[in-house]
């Protein structure tokens, strides 16, 4: 499939960050070929406003973001707020009809991987029953290790095809912080999932160059096609 969902441990661990950065990476070196980007369910404002912002997608609002609630809430409490309900076949039109009209699309994923989708879904049941690639963000800090060994499991569980895991500095961390924290060799060995690198903490995560230049870091090979490594 010609799509990366990127998902995390939880909410506010790196997901925006790092789909920005790859992003970035691409419309400065493989702009020849088309990219698209879709949060495909959004409570609140937030993500889709920042992709608009930042970048020149030629997609609508409801290209990038099918289903918006108002309420700053997990999808199903957000919806049963408005009286409505998540439609995941609205969802699953338009990431479909954004495959076919673009080379590749990033999607950003809500919360973590176990956030609710439904009342009977998470993230984890959406990307395993749509078979889509996905990379799991794990925050640097304390407990990180079995954060992403619980989440490895449950991707496991719901037969989600786990390409790899991003570690992220959510605040500013040394090289001691990040080896004691997020030890790449120790977490690939208790998951079994490569460690794809390291984004670092950025004070500007709207600077594009720069953050070409990070993701320019990460073992491109896995999550993106069509990039010069």
């Amino acid at each position: 499939m010609n799509a990366l969902l990127i998902t995390a441990t939880d909410t506010e661990s790196g997901k925006t960050l790092l789909t920005t950065a790859l992003a970035a990476y691409w419309q400065k070196y493989c702009s020849a070929r088309s990219l698209g980007i879709m949060k495909p369910i959004q409570s609140g404002v937030g993500d889709r406003e920042w992709y608009q912002q930042l970048f020149t997608l030629e997609q609508s609002a409801e290209e990038i973001t099918p289903l918006y609630f108002k309420a700053p809430l997990a999808p199903p409490i957000a919806a049963a707020q408005e009286n409505r309900r998540v439609n995941l076949a609205v969802v699953w039109q338009a990431f479909t009809a954004l495959c076919q009209r673009r080379d590749f699309v990033l999607v950003e994923a809500l919360g973590g991987l176990g956030s609710p989708v439904t009342d009977e879904l998470t993230v984890a049941d959406l990307a395993g029953d749509w078979r889509l690639p996905t990379v799991l963000v794990v925050p640097v800090r304390l407990g990180a290790i079995a954060q992403a060994v619980a989440n490895v499991a449950l991707a496991r569980q719901a037969r989600v095809n786990l390409v790899g895991i991003v570690l992220n500095c959510v605040q500013p961390r040394t090289d001691e912080e990040i080896a004691n924290w997020t030890p790449a060799d120790l977490i690939q060995s208790l998951t079994n999932t490569p460690v794809l690198g390291c984004l670092p903490y950025l004070e500007n995560p709207a600077e594009l160059d720069k953050l070409a230049q990070v993701a320019s870091n990460l073992d491109l090979e896995c999550l993106l096609p069509f990039a010069k490594v």
